[in-house]
């Protein structure tokens, strides 16, 4: 089974542009709705049921992704649309990961989803401001140059914090924040705001829960078509093993997948074992490591290249024999438990300003997180204490990117509003000034996530999973088997950030707020699991096993060329990664990076720009007017 055609897609202001902008999109475009006007407004290429658009005199509104409207409820939708203002409010209800674009009376809208996973890019281009869902449809367009300053912030991995993370890659390619959404004038001029709002943290467990268990059967039933065959991981943790039961309430017919682990002491293909036997009819695939490729496997194999880079390079040949298993068993689609861990529970950050709201609770909360985690005393009192404001962190950690971590640090203990950002030891001195320039930069100006640092983390985390799960769909959708992340799916998040976060994440049970939810519908043993399983020795054995290929990476490695990394440290560091003070994540960051440059040098052209089929574009093109007279095209 090949992969099916990539869904994107432009959107163009309502004014006249270049002609040679718009020769140049035509030339790989399928698929084209103009504004009311007659210009110009969205050009791309979707498959059917990826795009749906809904007309209603001079307004034209589109939903773009996985979302629950049907096209004839958006056809009444769109009638409740008078200005831009009125947009958010005709959708409401609607969930799903989905953008949104409207055209009213010569103004433009474009958001994408608060989760990240759906992405909004701008440029200026051809006298007017250009948007679009990838990064690199604009990059092509504009022909820009990489931004080295943004790889250099790659190469921090997860501690990158906002407004820095996901910042596109290329010079004058601007990324959309996420919760914001886009405002095109007619006159040329550009504005963002926020359309997504939080929700106030006020529901106890008991009201908390079960709006997540509804929010959650809902975003799973939406990627289900009772009787198809859907693939599913099992790991035998909460998250996948949740989809699973709810998929099979919803009517899929389950290919699940599990990964059998030969460490010592793993117990995750007997938790999967055991949810298995309460799914009756699934078809349960073990996979012990002999089966898989290794980690690392296929360094040397270059794609096309995602918006930016993937730090999950280790097991991206064993996911593409997973997802070859369950396509042969049938699976259209694909769900994983990715977002789970970022999205079902706060930061422990969130002791900071329960300590303020609430003291004995919060000294209790703090007790509990010292005895689990070994808190170190002193680092405890300073992070409780601290009171910089967002901007003034944020300036405070320009200057200590290369410092090492202060001890307790690596036991999870809080710092600050988020982990400090740090580069790797390998990372060159102008690596540091760039990403040092960028935080400056953001602390004038910055307002952080929310008020409350807790919040805040909370809030980043799962735009994280967002970002994560948006390159887990570009990945498996070229794989031929598209996986689905239904944590990240926006109403999800809100029933999460809507409870009290020290009951969900108190420090004397796992994932409460999911086990509550759940409960009645996973059986008791999975939801009262507190342990998580690893893979480090399978690890080890990947990065030993494939030395010589990260040898000549080291001799020829792209991010030396930019600038961004020494090659000698980083040689050590591939040839060492035993020695490694940072663990698996700063290296693995790395790998992503080093990776994504060459697949970005072998394919400077994204694969999803190639001359359409010319029969295939006439239809489509046909297709598109053909439904327009209509009210709704799809």
């Amino acid at each position: 089974m090949g992969s099916a055609p990539a869904c994107w897609f432009v959107v163009l202001p309502d004014r006249d542009l270049a002609p040679d902008i718009l020769r140049r999109l035509r030339q790989h475009t399928r698929h084209g709705v103009p504004h009311p006007s007659g210009r110009p407004w969205l050009a791309g290429s979707w498959e059917p049921g990826e795009m749906t658009v809904a007309c209603a005199g001079q307004v034209r509104l589109a939903v773009a992704g996985t979302c629950s409207l049907s096209a004839e409820e958006l056809a009444v939708r769109v009638t409740r649309v008078h200005t831009l203002a009125d947009v958010e409010t005709a959708l409401r209800g609607a969930h799903g990961s989905f953008h949104v674009i409207a055209s009213v009376g010569g103004r433009t809208f474009v958001r994408g989803s608060m989760s990240g996973q759906r992405r909004v890019y701008r440029t200026a281009a051809g006298g007017g401001t250009v948007c679009a869902d990838r990064a690199r449809t604009l990059a092509w367009l504009t022909d820009a140059e990489l931004d080295t300053a943004q790889l250099a912030a790659r190469l921090a991995g997860s501690t990158v914090p906002h407004p820095l993370a996901g910042g596109a890659l290329w010079r004058g390619v601007h990324s959309v924040l996420p919760g914001q959404g886009l405002y095109l004038e007619p006159g040329g001029q550009w504005r963002t705001a926020a359309w997504w709002q939080e929700p106030a943290a006020e529901l106890p467990l008991a009201e908390a829960a079960p709006a997540l268990r509804q929010a959650l059967c809902d975003a799973v039933a939406l990627r289900v078509r009772p009787g198809e065959v859907l693939g599913a991981d099992l790991s035998g943790g909460m998250d996948s093993t949740s989809l699973c039961f709810l998929a099979a309430e919803a009517g899929a017919r389950l290919v699940t997948a599990t990964l059998h682990w030969s460490t010592p002491g793993n117990e995750d293909h007997a938790y999967a074992a055991h949810a298995a036997a309460h799914l009756p009819g699934i078809e349960h695939l073990t996979f012990p490591p002999d089966e898989l490729p290794a980690y690392f496997a296929g360094l040397n194999e270059r794609g096309d290249p995602a918006d930016e880079p993937s730090a999950a390079l280790r097991d991206r040949a064993q996911q593409r024999r997973l997802a070859e298993a369950m396509r042969s068993h049938g699976a259209l689609r694909r769900l994983k438990g990715h977002g789970g861990d970022h999205v079902v529970q706060p930061c422990d950050t969130y002791v900071h300003g329960l300590l303020r709201r609430s003291p004995l609770l919060g000294l209790r909360h703090i007790k509990g997180h010292r005895a689990r985690r070994r808190w170190p005393l002193g680092a405890t009192a300073r992070m409780l204490l601290d009171g910089r404001t967002y901007g003034s962190w944020l300036a405070d950690t320009a200057g200590r990117l290369r410092e090492t971590r202060p001890p307790g640090t690596a036991l999870g203990l809080p710092q600050g509003w988020r982990p400090r950002p740090q580069l790797p030891p390998w990372s060159s001195e102008r690596a540091a000034e760039l990403l040092g320039d960028l935080l400056r930069a953001a602390a004038a100006d910055t307002a952080p996530l929310a008020r409350d640092r807790g919040r805040h983390a909370w809030i980043q985390q799962a735009q994280q999973a967002g970002r994560i799960a948006g390159r887990i769909a570009h990945e498996t959708a070229a794989a031929g088997l598209p996986a689905h992340s239904p944590f990240c799916d926006d109403a999800v998040i809100s029933a999460c950030l809507a409870a009290r976060p020290h009951e969900a994440a108190a420090p004397w049970a796992y994932k409460p707020l999911l086990a509550a939810a759940m409960d009645g519908l996973v059986p008791a043993r999975i939801l009262a699991r507190t342990t998580k399983d690893h893979c480090g020795p399978q690890w080890q054995a990947g990065l030993k096993l494939h030395r010589p290929e990260l040898a000549a990476w080291a001799a020829d490695s792209h991010l030396v060329a930019a600038g961004v990394a020494d090659e000698e440290p980083l040689r050590r560091a591939l040839l060492s990664p035993g020695m490694l003070r940072g663990g698996a994540a700063e290296l693995e960051a790395t790998l992503g990076a080093e990776a994504w440059l060459r697949d970005l040098a072998a394919q400077p052209t994204p694969v999803y720009l190639s001359p359409p089929d010319p029969a295939r574009a006439e239809h489509g093109q046909e297709h598109e007017h053909e439904h327009e007279h209509e009210g709704v095209s799809r």
